[in-house]
């Protein structure tokens, strides 16, 4: 009977992984081809996206035009895979920002749990994640300025808070571990102790949130730009790309289409990996 009972679980363990890795398998075969057509754009690119030719404004799609031109004349294609380019670079140099301040933090409140500094850094990470991200985003880019430095700055200074809590809370999980307290008795101590045993344990969790925070920092990226605090003119950028086609939305419903449905695929690619990964990491712990 008890046999019965976990071949039947082991079935169900190894069904569940089926889809998990195909989500996985879509997420990464649309962020890799967004990539790929970030990386090379100047190659792909049909024409040149700054070019601006009043006279073929509103072009339909054709051989010269894929995907037609804008109110200016430019070619839609051309500014949406260098708009890739500009949202890929600068959602990665967010996220890296984010994970290097959110993962320090973590750490020392997860070695210091209880004490002074950890109280401190936790009640700083709950005020700040009292307020709804994108609109201290908003407020704090607003203060700067428009620029995509600027708008780099606010979601960094907002999106850390979130992921230093979670790493906050590995760190805890694992520290009392059995090799963890060996280390200890060896003598490591500090950021050895960090890097050579906690985190390499705590890595796959990090690296899903990682991911999953990727997806979400392009969609903010593109709001910020959609109001106008983010790239600015003439910068291909999706979301100014969204802002600039809102005004013919009836009369050219394209212009508009096309960089939501860019903005979208990068997120859905991006959490389909995150989820995957979390799935099959689920899974292996069953």
């Amino acid at each position: 009977m008890l046999n019965n009972v976990i071949s039947k679980n082991k079935y169900i363990v190894r069904s569940s992984r089926k889809p998990a890795r195909l989500l996985l398998a879509i997420g990464i075969l649309i962020s890799a081809s967004l990539i790929i057509a970030a990386v090379f754009a100047p190659v792909l690119a049909p024409n040149d996206p700054y070019s601006v030719d009043i006279r073929n404004a509103f072009q339909p799609s054709g051989f010269e035009f894929p995907f037609g031109t804008d109110q200016l004349g430019r070619c839609i294609l051309s500014r949406l895979l260098f708009g890739a380019r500009t949202s890929l670079t600068t959602a990665i140099l967010v996220t890296a920002v984010t994970f290097l301040i959110g993962i320090t933090v973590g750490a020392v409140c997860g070695l210091f749990a209880g004490k002074l500094l950890d109280k401190a850094l936790t009640a700083l990470c709950e005020i700040i994640l009292a307020f709804p991200g994108i609109i201290l985003a908003l407020v704090i880019s607003g203060t700067l300025g428009p620029g995509i430095l600027n708008m780099m700055l606010a979601i960094a200074l907002v999106s850390w808070a979130g992921f230093s809590r979670v790493v906050r809370s590995l760190v805890i999980s694992v520290k009392d571990a059995e090799y963890i307290t060996t280390a200890r008795t060896a003598g490591t101590r500090g950021i050895k102790l960090v890097t050579r045993h906690i985190f390499p344990n705590i890595s796959g969790a990090m690296f899903t949130i990682l991911v999953t925070n990727l997806g979400n920092t392009i969609l903010q990226i593109a709001g910020l730009s959609f109001l106008g605090l983010g790239a600015q003119p003439p910068t291909a950028e999706w979301g100014m790309m969204i802002n600039d086609a809102r005004s013919f939305i009836s009369g050219n419903p394209s212009l508009i289409l096309y960089p939501i449905a860019a903005v979208s695929m990068a997120v859905l690619g991006f959490h389909l990996i995150g989820d995957g990964l979390k799935d099959i990491s689920d899974s292996n712990e069953v």
